[in-house]
């Protein structure tokens, strides 16, 4: 599963208010050619006519228009393409009206005077969401214009893509499973754009990225004098993507308390906003993505596990679909290449050799980072053994047999790259793997006399087994009530 970006046209803002020269000018040069494309209009009926004849990526509204209202301009866009992100731009006085606009899905809104980092925050937010609605190609789909793809046909890909046939179409909640890295957002953007939504707004929330204190104003959105600072009525994530689909990524960093106010409106599809006591109701598909064992964790509600995981799509780590990797290879050789000012066509077969007989434990991410360096030094058009990074000696232990030899030390600064992202993730999983190992072989494949030596229950090591992808050859069990 990869991420494959086509030569595109530089990203298109239109601007649609009637200021002459002070904020065209304030735009331009903010996002500046060739980099990016702004066209002005004066009117609303120009801008109108503008998003009929080539859809932008990202609207800029003025609220007040000669010839009519930012409002009714933005129900005219919603016509047209509701998914297009409409920020607006208004004076503190006609603030109402643009969080009547928020209520019905706008993206954000910025006041005049521009401040011209917020207004380059909000409109990269909004590109942001462009790039999240982005078409998805599925193997076998009719050929379509798309900017990235799932690749693999191996035997778990297969069912994954089955997978997604299957519910795509069913308006249920969607839990997306798999280890940093594997590709779980192209499967609920996948699922998205073969959904009856569609046509509607798809927004993605990374639970993890964001503190803890600002996540449920993320999501609900507040009412003015909730808290210190919130001078003004904040509309949320759910209540913008009414009609949608909202992507909650990494769920299983959501605070156990926000938990609550989830669970109460997947199953009564209403909230209040922070600060509020009014009952709001939301049509909105909720798909979320976890590389957390939420059933077994204690910070994650079960209820919540059990509504979300109406419909579960696994992904499986690269290290057990070793098949598609020289399809994944070629391909990502034939983006990065032309990305990186290099010829590179193919790979030698030691080098492919070598990168089949690694594990991966960062997954597609990693893959894509090892073939960028590997680029860096690359000469020709083949890519050579020589030009691969130094890979961690991980491999020459199966994750069934002690890891004895595994070098922690370089494992972690083989790591330390601005794309990894997910390092002490990375480096728990691969400690799991020895010491279950080592614990297992130590007891003879004794559960119960393992999961003492480790001060663990029997089912959180069977937890841990199956996230791992770890089995067990023989097994003793000694007791019928301890399972």
């Amino acid at each position: 599963m990869i991420l494959a970006e086509l030569v595109t046209a530089p990203p298109h803002l239109l601007l649609i208010d009637d200021d002459p020269r002070i904020i065209p000018e304030q735009v331009r040069q903010t996002f500046r050619a060739p980099e990016y494309q702004v066209v002005v209009a004066a009117t609303g009926k120009d801008g109108v006519e503008a998003v009929r004849r080539r859809p932008p990526d990202v609207i800029l509204l003025d609220v007040r228009l000669p010839d009519q209202s930012g409002l009714a301009v933005y129900q005219s866009v919603r016509e047209i393409d509701a998914r297009i992100p409409v920020v607006f731009i208004t004076t503190a006085k006609a603030s109402e009206i643009a969080i009547d606009a928020m209520k019905q899905g706008a993206f954000d809104y910025l006041h005049k005077p521009l401040d011209l980092a917020e207004l380059r925050r909000v409109v990269t937010g909004a590109m942001e969401v462009v790039r999240m609605r982005a078409p998805v190609t599925l193997p076998g789909a009719a050929a379509e214009p798309a900017t990235e793809c799932m690749f693999g046909s191996s035997r778990a890909m297969l069912e994954v893509y089955k997978a997604i046939g299957r519910v795509a179409a069913q308006d249920v909640t969607v839990l997306i499973t798999g280890e940093s890295g594997t590709g779980k957002e192209l499967v609920a953007r996948a699922i998205y754009q073969h959904s009856a939504r569609s046509k509607q707004p798809f927004l993605a929330l990374n639970c993890a990225a964001i503190p803890e204190n600002l996540l449920e104003s993320e999501l609900f959105g507040y009412e003015k004098g909730a808290f210190t600072g919130a001078d003004r009525r904040r509309i949320g994530k759910f209540e913008q993507c009414d009609g949608g689909t909202i992507l909650l990524d990494e769920i299983g960093d959501m605070p156990i308390l926000l938990q609550a106010k989830l669970l109460r409106l997947l199953q009564e599809k209403t909230f209040e906003r922070v600060g509020g006591n009014e009952p709001l109701r939301v049509n909105v598909r909720v798909i979320a993505s976890t590389h957390r064992e939420l059933k077994a964790s204690t910070a994650f509600r079960s209820d919540l596990y059990y509504r979300l995981s109406a419909f579960t799509i696994h992904l499986p780590p690269l290290r057990e679909r070793l098949e598609d990797l020289p399809a994944l290879v070629q391909h990502f050789l034939s983006v990065f290449s032309p990305e990186m000012g290099r010829d590179v066509r193919e790979i030698a077969p030691d080098a492919l050799d070598r990168l089949q007989s690694y594990p991966w434990p960062g997954n597609i991410r990693e893959l894509q980072n090892v073939l960028r360096q590997a680029l860096l030094r690359a000469t020709g058009s083949v890519l050579l053994s020589s030009f691969l990074p130094e890979l961690p000696a991980t491999a020459a232990a199966a994750p069934v047999a002690p890891a004895g030899g595994f070098d922690l030390v370089s494992f972690i600064r083989a790591r330390l790259t601005p794309g990894t992202g997910d390092l002490m993730d990375q480096v728990y999983r691969e400690v799991d793997r020895i010491l279950l190992a080592h614990a297992l072989e130590s007891t003879h494949g004794n559960h119960t006399e393992a999961a003492k030596l480790l001060g663990i229950s029997r089912q959180t090591m069977r937890v841990r087994l199956r996230a791992l992808g770890l089995q067990v050859t023989h097994s003793v069990e000694t007791s019928d009530d301890e399972s």
